[in-house]
């Protein structure tokens, strides 16, 4: 019953920003991390960053100093900070949760429906 709903794509010239934000719905008891993917036209997805609850974040090399990923008060919404965004991300970026629905049962991966950064040169 976990839905990831991705926002905040779109077109932007190289050099400008973007912040794409996921949110994430249903039942839900607790999430051990969230984390963003992308996968490029003809190259395989990548880990973009990731943030464990109650962890430190972790970056691809490609995006350090760039990016920023970070969580909401209630831990149920997580961003993307893409700043002096380059051509070569131009991706489709993925919204990537592992989360634990009920305090019984074990955990599952759940991913946004992707959603579509292009930089223009």
């Amino acid at each position: 019953q976990v839905q990831l709903v991705e926002s905040g794509g779109g077109l932007v010239q190289a050099g400008g920003s973007l912040r794409l934000s996921c949110a994430a719905s249903g039942t839900i008891y607790s999430i051990k991390f969230m984390g963003w993917y992308r996968q490029a036209p003809g190259k395989q997805r990548e880990l973009v960053a990731v943030l464990p609850t109650g962890g430190t974040s972790n970056y691809a090399d490609s995006v350090k100093g760039r990016f920023a990923i970070s969580r909401d008060n209630a831990e149920n919404t997580v961003y993307l900070q893409m700043n002096s965004l380059k051509p070569e991300d131009t991706a489709v970026y993925y919204c990537n949760a592992r989360i634990q629905a009920i305090w019984w049962g074990g955990t599952s991966d759940y991913w946004g429906q992707g959603t579509q950064v292009t930089v223009s040169s």
